[in-house]
Order: C-alpha cells, then structure tokens, then sequence
C-alpha cells in the first residue's frame, strides 16, 4: 500500500537519514520508503538490453486443485480414480477438460494445458516453493522460510529501468503462499524492495479502494508537485551532497515513486469501477473474477507481472461441494480473461498462468482422513506432486496444445515429464527475459535463476 507521509523522517538500518513523504506499505512488515525500493531496484544488476513488451498475469490456486478433476480427467480408470465429474470436448479437437469448465471449453484454443508436470513432494510449502521460485533448498512445512526471490521478484529486478505508472509487481488482492505473506512470492534473496506491491481489500466489494493509494491529510498534489515546499520539508542534508551526482539518482527514483500516487494512470488503473457492468458480469461477480479484472487493467496500464490469489483447495474431503463451489468461479475469471484480452488486443503481449503449489492424490480418499470411512465428510484427495497440470495462454505461446501425458490413472507423468524450471523458462523466453540469467546476492554471489534453463519449446 502506498502512503504519503509529510512528517518525521526516520532512521534506515543503513545509518543514512532518508526522505520520509512516501512510502510504501507492505504487508506483515514496516513500511519503506518506495524512493528507497526503485534505488535498490536500479542499483542490483544490468538492467535487460531491449525494453520489454509482455506481462504476466499468474492465477494462483492456493492448496493445490487435483489434475484428475480439471484438466487432466480420466474416464476410463477405475471409479475411485476417475472422480465424479464426466469429461467435455472444447473448440480444439482432441482437447477435453472437466464438465465443470464450460466457459473455458469455447476457448481452448488460446491456452494450453502441461499435463505431465511434476515436482514430486506433497508437502505444501515445499511445493510452493518449488513452483514459484523452482528451488527446493530445504523449505518444507519443518522449515518454511522462503529462501529464492519468486519469478514475480525477478522479472520486477530484470525490469527495474523500465518506466511505469503502476508497480511492476503487483498482488491482487494478497500475496499469500500457503498462508505465508508475501511468503514465496518475496523478493527473499534479492530483498523486501521486490516484494509485490499488495492491493488488499475485496474487489468485488462495491466500496473497493486499494489501501492507503490516496494522499495523506493535509498533503494536496500541488504541495507535491512543489519541489521547493517538499525540499523544505527534507531533512537537513548538505548541499554539497545535493550537487553531487548521487543525488541526481534519488532524485529519479521519487520522482518516479511520486508518479505512482499522483498520476491519473495510476489511479484510473486501480479504479476497478471504472469498467461496466457487462465486463465486470462476464469475469464473475465474486472476489476472484473481479480480481482477475483488476489484474487485466494493471498488466494493460504497464505493470509486469501481476498474481492473483484463488485460496481453499485443500479438499481432503467434502470434495464434490469444494470443487462445485470453486470451479465454475475458475471457469469464469480464466475464460473472460482470455475473451476480454483478445478484444483489446492485449492477448499477444499478456501471459496467463494458472498453477497451484501440487495436484491432489488419483485415488480418493474414504472421507475419514485417518478415522473411520465418511467420519470427516464424503471423499476427498490428499496432496500429490508426482503429477500436476499448468496452464499457459496468450504472450506468444500457442493455444489449443497439450504437452505431455499421465498415465492410466493419472499418478505420474507417461510421455515428456516437465519440472517447474521449465515452466519457468517458458515464462521468461515469453517475457523476454533470458532464462540463463544468474542474479547476485547481497556478498556479490552470483546464483542462477534456473538450474535448468531449458523451455517448452513446443508452446513458443
């Protein structure tokens, strides 16, 4: 949350007294100067050679939906392997997915699904880690610690130079892995500066406004735009240290910083009540199709990459209802957010990416979880990795693609077995971003982002 501040300014770890009218607000922590963030940005490593052209919008489906009831059915094995719901076809022959996607099955053909991905822990946040950094380093419920910068955090660092109105990274409405804010989607290794910026609030709700976006009392934009009334209310610093060239530096970057708050892109971008309501009906009126709104007007106003938190898929049991209630809000926010990209000629330049921490077990459970058959509700499905599914869509990738296959009953990868870094790699070929890029720790070690750097060349 961004927030103006005119008041005292407070001393940094660094010994340095720095500029407190802004600042941004981040979850779970003190707030920091947002001026502070985009230096940190600038100063970290060599920014990208040509200027970017895609963004990311990444769906994320907190506790792992199984594959077996989505995208990845299969009808002909036994009955407790095969789930409750019948397959249906799509626009792409060939191509069928769960009869609770109907909306998405009209338009198959500008997304592809990886059924053959695999991590192969059923630990949920080791699994998170693993999707969302591609690194097991130890993380596990024993030791949740996230450890590797998220790929959010590094295409916001590979894109630290390229002017925005709005955060480069953004969270709609949370950042939140397995409870754990920002969690794995951090910046960690390379620092809070890239953490995502996180809206919080309902989107859906008719009273939504990003938190604290808004100037402080008693600050108007004119007072801001004043360079001389802010100067004076700066701490006492040399002017000899004003004329010299560091200065010139943090200069930009609040100037930037204060683009954010002041700008009308910036807040129109925020302004979901902006859109009409045949929009906003076609996306689900519910928190995560409007969410998923909220990430399409921040990726068209500049923003890079932008996730979208879609919570409660841990159903090891009552899951019938779970997946009743859940899938068919799926189905609306991932169907009308490839419909409303292609009609504003946004599909080419904005990737989705639909993904949980793991996929769930093939058989399901008794409903006991442990006790006796029923004793927690009717039949769930317990945590599993050895097979997953991720979906990939528009940014250059080519629809209407399967990649890979499972077995017969689904429990592991049969044909072209996929690892998160190849997801990843896919993502960054996608955004322009070599997925050979090494970033460097705080000692000056260079560490590589991907420890194979080797995309699915079939969906680009």
């Amino acid at each position: 949350m961004f927030r103006i501040e005119a008041g005292k300014t407070a001393r940094y770890c660094d010994g340095q007294s720095r500029r407190s009218f802004l600042q941004l607000g981040v979850a779970g922590m003190a707030s920091l100067g947002l001026g502070d963030v985009l230096r940190a940005r600038d100063a970290s490593a060599a920014a990208v050679n040509a200027k970017p052209k895609t963004s990311a919008i990444m769906l994320w489906l907190d506790g792992g939906p199984g594959h077996m009831d989505t995208y990845d059915m299969k009808p002909l094995a036994p009955s407790e392997y095969r789930g409750i719901w019948r397959p249906i076809s799509t626009n792409v022959p060939g191509f069928e997915m769960t009869e609770l996607f109907p909306k998405q099955a009209q338009v198959a053909d500008k997304f592809s699904i990886v059924r053959s991905l695999h991590h192969d822990t059923g630990d949920h946040f080791a699994g998170g880690h693993r999707m969302l950094t591609t690194k097991n380093m130890g993380v596990s419920g024993a030791n949740n610690t996230g450890k590797f910068p998220s790929i959010g955090a590094v295409v916001a660092h590979e894109r630290r130079q390229m002017p925005s109105s709005v955060p480069p990274y953004v969270s709609v409405p949370v950042a939140s892995s397995i409870g754990l804010r920002p969690g794995y989607f951090g910046g960690n290794l390379l620092g809070t500066p890239f953490n995502p910026f996180e809206t919080g609030g309902d989107p859906n709700n008719a009273n939504f406004k990003v938190q604290n976006l808004n100037l402080a009392s008693g600050l108007t934009i004119d007072r801001l735009g004043d360079r001389q009334a802010l100067l004076s209310r700066l701490d006492q610093i040399s002017r000899d240290v004003e004329r010299g060239d560091g200065f010139d530096a943090i200069d930009r970057f609040d100037q930037q910083a204060v683009s954010f708050v002041s700008g009308e892109q910036a807040r129109t971008a925020f302004d979901i009540s902006q859109e009409d309501d045949a929009t906003r009906d076609l996306y689900g009126r519910h928190n995560w199709g409007q969410s998923t709104l909220l990430a399409r007007r921040l990726v068209e106003a500049g923003a890079s990459f932008v996730t979208v938190h879609f919570g409660g898929w841990d159903h090891h049991w009552n899951l019938q209802s779970g997946m009743e209630n859940y899938l068919p809000k799926v189905d609306s926010a991932v169907a009308a957010l490839f419909t409303d990209l292609d009609q504003r000629g946004l599909l080419d330049s904005t990737l989705v990416i639909l993904c949980g921490e793991f996929s769930r077990t093939p058989r399901m459970n008794d409903g006991g979880n442990g006790g006796p058959p029923l004793s927690k509700g009717t039949p769930g499905r317990d945590h599993w990795g050895n097979a997953m599914f991720c979906l990939l869509g528009g940014g250059g990738i080519r629809g209407g693609q399967i990649v890979g296959s499972t077995d017969s009953r689904g429990e592991r990868p049969a044909t072209r077995p996929v690892e998160p870094a190849n997801i990843h790699a896919t993502i960054y070929r996608a955004l322009g971003i070599d997925p050979n890029l090494r970033i460097f720790d705080h000692s000056g070690r260079p560490h590589a982002v991907l420890d194979d750097p080797t995309p699915i060349d079939e969906l680009l």
